[in-house]
């Protein structure tokens, strides 16, 4: 079984719902997973921009949000996930914007 992510708030390579960006509440989208390995131990999440801060000249892979010690058990995480509704045992790592939660991505360079 191959390990699948999803969410609600978007379609893959859709664009996020400003909502989940630094342009609106800049809130985590729900996410739902599958597919987890049965010996897994636990789970990490890393949402990254590869293209940033521009898709035509990308400078750097931009860290959004680092989760990890995810209980394999785990099926997915509510919007707006923060410390306290993060699943038993989920430790948040440091981001590019040097805090430990979700920071959402902002618009590209426009030409």
């Amino acid at each position: 079984m191959t390990l699948t992510i999803t969410s609600q708030a978007f379609q893959q390579n859709g664009e996020i719902p400003p909502q989940h960006t630094c342009q609106g509440a800049d809130v985590s989208p729900p996410l739902a997973w599958s597919g987890v390995p049965a010996n897994a131990k636990s789970l990490a999440l890393i949402v990254d921009d590869p293209d940033a801060p521009d898709p035509a000249a990308p400078k750097m892979t931009w860290v959004h949000w680092v989760l990890y010690n995810i209980p394999p058990t785990a099926t997915g995480l509510p919007e707006g996930a923060a410390a306290g509704s993060l699943p038993g045992g989920t430790l948040e790592g440091t981001n590019d914007f040097r805090r430990a939660a979700y920071g959402g991505p902002c618009p590209p360079v426009m030409r």
